[in-house]
């Protein structure tokens, strides 16, 4: 098996700086892309699409709460014990968050979007185009707690 690394591509720049559990859909962000890394070639095509795909670190997150067995959603007793892959909290075993959200501009290495819900500073590992052929092919169903669990979040 050969040695692979994941380095951040940019960073989050938003007046979000602390991790909240609801309100993120008016929430406006840029990613900022790593101009040693990157040209504005990087992002070329990207105004075109309406939405894109953010893959990020929970880096603020205290590696003593990470969750690996289940646990009711955000503490909520009211809903059911359930796994943390059967969730999408922020203390997951590597701390990845995804997140959909609108792109609103993009200028140069910097990528203007409403509805990602990470805060200042987060570190981006990938951003990619949403595209609809690769959202899910038939019914999607999910638990009723989880719905309420989203009520508020965008």
């Amino acid at each position: 098996m050969s040695e692979f690394t994941v380095r951040p591509v940019g960073y989050v720049t938003s007046s979000r700086t602390e991790r909240l559990d609801d309100d993120w859909g008016r929430v406006e962000s840029v990613i900022g892309l790593d101009d040693e890394c990157f040209t504005g070639e990087a992002l070329a095509g990207l105004e075109g699409f309406s939405h894109v795909e953010v893959i990020f670190l929970f880096d603020g997150l205290d590696e003593t709460k990470v969750a690996v067995g289940a646990r009711h959603p955000r503490g909520n007793e009211a809903w059911p014990m359930v796994g943390i892959f059967a969730q999408r909290a922020s203390s997951r075993p590597n701390r990845l968050g995804l997140t959909t959200c609108e792109v609103l501009a993009v200028d140069g290495l910097e990528i203007r979007v409403r509805g990602l819900d990470a805060i200042d500073g987060t570190p981006v590992l990938d951003i990619k185009p949403y595209m609809r052929e690769f959202g899910p092919r038939g019914p999607v169903t999910q638990p009723a707690w989880s719905s309420q669990l989203m009520v508020g979040y965008w």
